[in-house]
């Protein structure tokens, strides 16, 4: 609070004797050539800049001259209305309680997201501060997001593995006047800071009776009360007073690497970006044939949002919702029913897919599998080269496994959030599923390139969104550079930072990413790396680990989760988790190994069934296979240097409860190299392996 009142004294203080002002002035009166200029400068009071840290201001909209990008912007509530008059009466949302479907059409939703905004006010929702929605996806979410937007507050988002002290940062940090928490449990961890909020004015309970009675806490039920018969007039000026460049949500950065950042994004960020993915994607209107999707990842995340609120409202599509423990196995039996028409996976869900079918498949007939294999042989040649034998492989496995899957309506299938590996990309290929991946980020509203069904190339993660430039910062011989954006989609800055805005756009507006890529002669993006996972060795080698882990996970089907080390190190090393059952509620991992790791170990003549039967080399044999693939990884490698001389297999595998993986799976490389700082330090205690870079093996 200190630094923000520091930060409004100084802002009242005329702008131009900061100096950071005073010198930009100056440097604007000298010829002098930047490649790139630091940062952007600092925006006057009378005309709003690209870029803001201010809550309550307006930013400049990059709009063009031309195409999409020329699009007239608008708020959400005027994207709400416009669906609204052209899909009214079209289901809008849809979930079950108990046995019963229930859905709410366009108008319904609408009307709703009124009354929650009503709601809010009378409960003294202030302009320009949050509203705080802790629990798992539903109609009460959308409904209280929307209904933040239109009473003129944020929407906030937080991710329901949060611990408390990570929910008061952003309760505190987005000044929220109003918590909305799924259940009791996310109501402990609200009620252990409650006292500590001087802006929290109430909490809004919506699934479950509340365990206890308490001031300033409601029932959903109680909430929608409290606005349905309030006027029209008080809300309708504040909405008409709503620009489409001023902020209306926040995403909170999941802090992998320090301080979670509040993402400020504007109207416009959001309806244009939904309208730019709608067209890029090809979905069609409601009025023509409704697009269907399934709402279950982390709606605190931008591309949850993006996909389940936004975009979909955009076409007029109906989102239904998962069960809470969607992620725990009972997805598949929701995608059965709902039969999506477009979805979207991180890689782990892709990955889990995969794991189960294989285990399916392990236990089939010997004619089953052997059909199945020829056919998935055909699939990927057909899929990489457009070969014939495909049209028979399509009508005996392939329509079948869609069907199993829930996704034999769903021509779209997404994958994005984190990296996923080439071995899984290629098993569904094989099975006639490309995965179209996507790329972006927080700060670009989500989606800045989408491969599509004829602009895709395998690991490539596609071309721009219609009306967004990528520029490649500073590329080497290769051509791998830093992945700069520029769009409607670039963010307004981070909330009360001015100096993380400033480094994450540049003097021109362009948003540095922090990842590096390539483009290839066709235009198409390929991730090669981050900037800050970059290993770079004692000996001043820069190794980027994903594309190692990976080569290992292919090359030791075992294997779960491998984490390369080496930053400042004299060799490479790496920690490696193996393939285990995890607990259905808890979704933590278990000592069981999962059914395909027993039956690998089984072909090796191990009898291993759980992780602790091989951990720390316990199973020498598993010890020699983990080997030989670590060999075959090495064989390969680019340089002696992008070899990996010790390894270990940890007692349990990563996960988000542990606190190795963010919430959408991506590992916290930080975190893990404190957690497992003992094990790494005994890599480089004793003398190196023989295959080391002092003692190195011939060249290739």
């Amino acid at each position: 609070n200190k630094v923000i009142a520091e930060r409004y004294i100084t802002s009242c203080i005329v702008e131009t004797t900061t100096v950071a002002h005073f010198s930009e002035l100056l440097m604007s009166h000298l010829p002098v050539n930047v490649q790139r200029p630091n940062s952007l400068s600092v925006p006057s009071a009378a005309e709003p800049g690209l870029w803001t840290s201010q809550g309550d201001a307006e930013v400049k909209l990059r709009i063009e001259d031309s195409g999409l990008a020329a699009e007239p912007p608008l708020t959400v509530n005027q994207m709400f209305t416009r669906a609204v008059e052209r899909f009214g009466n079209y289901t809008a949302l849809g979930w079950k309680e108990g046995d019963q479907q229930k859905t709410l059409t366009y108008k319904e939703y609408y009307q709703a997201c009124r009354t929650a905004a009503k709601s809010f006010l009378k409960l003294g929702l202030q302009r320009y501060h949050g509203v705080g929605i802790l629990g798992f996806n539903s109609a009460e979410w959308f409904i209280a997001d929307i209904g933040a937007i239109l009473a003129g507050g944020f929407a906030v988002g937080i991710y329901t593995t949060n611990s408390p002290e990570t929910c008061q940062y952003v309760v505190e940090n987005c000044k929220a006047n109003i918590i909305v928490v799924e259940n009791h449990k996310q109501l402990q961890k609200i009620l252990q800071f409650e006292d500590k909020l001087p802006h929290l004015k109430a909490i809004v309970q919506y699934k479950d009776a509340l365990k206890e009675k308490r001031p300033n806490l409601y029932t959903w039920a109680e909430f929608m009360e409290l606005g349905r018969d309030e006027p029209d007039a008080p809300l309708d000026a504040i909405i008409s007073s709503q620009k489409p460049n001023q902020c209306c949500t926040l995403i909170y950065t999941s802090g992998t690497t320090g301080l979670s950042k509040g993402v400020m994004l504007s109207h416009d960020n959001l309806t244009w970006t939904a309208l730019s993915t709608g067209h890029h994607v090809r979905l069609t209107d409601a009025d023509q044939a409704q697009e269907v999707v399934v709402s279950y990842l982390p709606l605190s995340h931008i591309a949850a949002q993006m996909v389940d609120i936004w975009v979909t409202m955009r076409v007029g599509g109906a989102t239904y919702f998962a069960q809470p423990d969607a992620l725990k196995g009972t997805l598949v039996n929701t995608l059965k029913e709902v039969r999506p028409t477009a979805f979207m996976g991180v890689p782990r869900v892709w990955e889990k897919m995969q794991e189960s079918m294989k285990s399916v498949g392990a236990k089939s007939s010997t004619v089953r599998r052997k059909v199945a294999a020829w056919a998935k042989d055909v699939g990927l040649h057909t899929n990489l080269t457009k070969m014939n034998h495909y049209h028979i492989a399509k009508k005996l496995v392939f329509k079948k496994v869609r069907k199993a899957l829930g996704l034999d309506r769903c021509y779209r299938c997404y994958t994005g959030a984190a990296p996923i590996t080439k071995d899984t990309l290629e098993f569904f290929l094989s099975l006639d599923i490309p995965l179209y991946e996507l790329y972006g980020m927080s700060e670009s509203t989500g989606p800045h390139t989408i491969s599509l069904p004829d602009a895709f190339r395998l690991t490539s993660c596609g071309v721009e969104l219609p009306g967004c430039k990528t520029k490649l910062h500073k590329p080497d011989k290769e051509g791998n550079g830093e992945i700069c954006f520029w769009g409607r989609h670039v963010f307004m800055g981070y909330l009360n930072m001015p100096e993380n805005t400033e480094q994450a756009l540049d003097a021109e507006g362009w948003l540095h990413s922090g990842d590096l890529g390539k483009h290839d002669q066709n235009g198409f993006l390929f991730i090669t790396g981050r900037i800050k996972e970059l290993i770079i060795t004692a000996g001043g080698e820069n190794v980027p680990p994903v594309p190692i882990e990976d080569k290992v996970k292919e090359a030791v089907p075992l294997i779960s989760n491998a984490m390369l080390i080496g930053d400042k190190r004299k060799f490479l090393s790496m920690l490696l988790t193996v393939k285990c059952q995890v607990n259905p509620d808890s979704g933590e991992p278990q000592d069981e190994l999962s059914a395909d790791a027993v039956e690998f170990c089984r072909k090796l003549g191990s009898n291993a069934t759980r992780v602790s039967d091989i951990a720390g080399g316990r199973d020498r044999a598993i010890n020699a296979a983990i080997q030989e693939g670590i060999n075959r990884v090495n064989e390969n490698a680019t340089s002696n240097a992008q070899r990996i001389q010790k390894w270990i297999v940890l007692d349990r595998d990563f996960s988000i409860g542990g606190g190795e993986l963010g919430p959408t799976m991506k590992l916290k490389r930080p975190v893990v190299v404190k957690m497992y700082k003992e094990q790494i330090e005994n890599f480089y205690k004793e003398l190196p392996t023989p295959t080391t870079p002092d003692n190195p093996l011939p060249p290739k």
